[in-house]
């Protein structure tokens, strides 16, 4: 069985400083947030030590091995990410969704082009390529514009609480929906909008699939510092091979390197990460 890839610690020290996991980098503020998201190109929510990549609950904690807990209701540091995520989508300045595989991640503007284009779906494609219940609430949203859950549930016919939540997800998916608003009271709720209402530039901006992947690689990089096989397509729901391609474009535009099969690195960090393979 072929050794799993190890991060060197030169190499977790630069993550530290770009996925702001020391005390010192801690963000705190909706400010905080968004200028994280901004300079990481994207990143999780509420992901944990356990995956790689910029998360917004792991630089609210400051620390390299934070971990979820399971009752995260009495969590401070769980309990502020929540309620960052609320104001970034009150403000609206980050896109905000479950996107592929149902992974809710933020996106800063530059980068939503790039995710468009490889997860959205053009109007002609959704006859085709939506369900019937996320056809029909897409429906009322463009004639409502914007509604709370229990209203775009009834207008929709989509009544069922299970088939409502697979339609909503479907159509945040493909970048086609986004929660605008989260209230609390008189009871919990989300109110509901098109994506292009909030993104109107970005997401009607065309850029071809490679380039996006690409782009979508060399933002992880420009954060990683490194990385290993697996963990791009696991960061952003690429699959493999397209995370693949993706980084080879990077070592052809002299953006990165490949010390050994799977593993690019940053070009300009050559000579900063120690020369023999960490990796192995």
């Amino acid at each position: 069985m072929r050794p799993r890839p190890h991060i060197p610690p030169d190499v977790e020290d630069y993550r530290d400083e770009h996925w702001q996991r020391e005390g010192s980098l801690q963000v705190e503020t909706p400010l905080d947030a968004e200028q994280f998201v901004e300079r990481n190109g994207f990143a999780a929510c509420l992901t944990d030590a356990r995956r790689p990549g910029a998360s917004l609950y792991v630089a609210v904690c400051g620390r390299r091995d934070a971990v979820m807990p399971r009752n995260v209701q009495k969590d401070p540091e769980a309990s502020l990410t929540w309620q960052l995520k609320d104001q970034l989508v009150r403000r609206g300045k980050t896109y905000y969704a479950k996107l592929s595989r149902g992974k809710a991640m933020f996106l800063a503007p530059r980068m939503i082009p790039y995710f468009h284009a490889v997860w959205g779906i053009r109007k002609s494609e959704e006859t085709r390529r939506l369900s019937q219940d996320a056809s029909r609430v897409l429906r009322v949203l463009r004639h409502e514009w914007e509604l709370a859950t229990a209203d775009l549930r009834s207008e929709s016919g989509v009544t069922e609480r299970r088939a409502f939540t697979r339609a909503i997800d479907e159509l945040q998916a493909v970048m086609l929906v986004v929660p605008s608003e989260v209230v609390y009271q008189p009871r919990f709720t989300y109110i509901w909008t098109l994506g292009i209402g909030r993104f109107p530039a970005s997401l009607t901006r065309r850029v071809r699939r490679d380039n996006a992947v690409r782009e979508i690689a060399r933002c992880f990089l420009a954060g990683a510092g490194l990385t290993i096989p697996g963990e791009l397509a696991r960061v952003t729901g690429l699959s493999r091979p397209e995370a693949g391609l993706g980084n080879r474009a990077l070592v052809a535009d002299g953006y990165a390197v490949t010390p050994a099969r799977g593993v690019y690195q940053l070009a300009s960090r050559v000579d900063v990460v120690q020369r023999q393979p960490p990796y192995t």
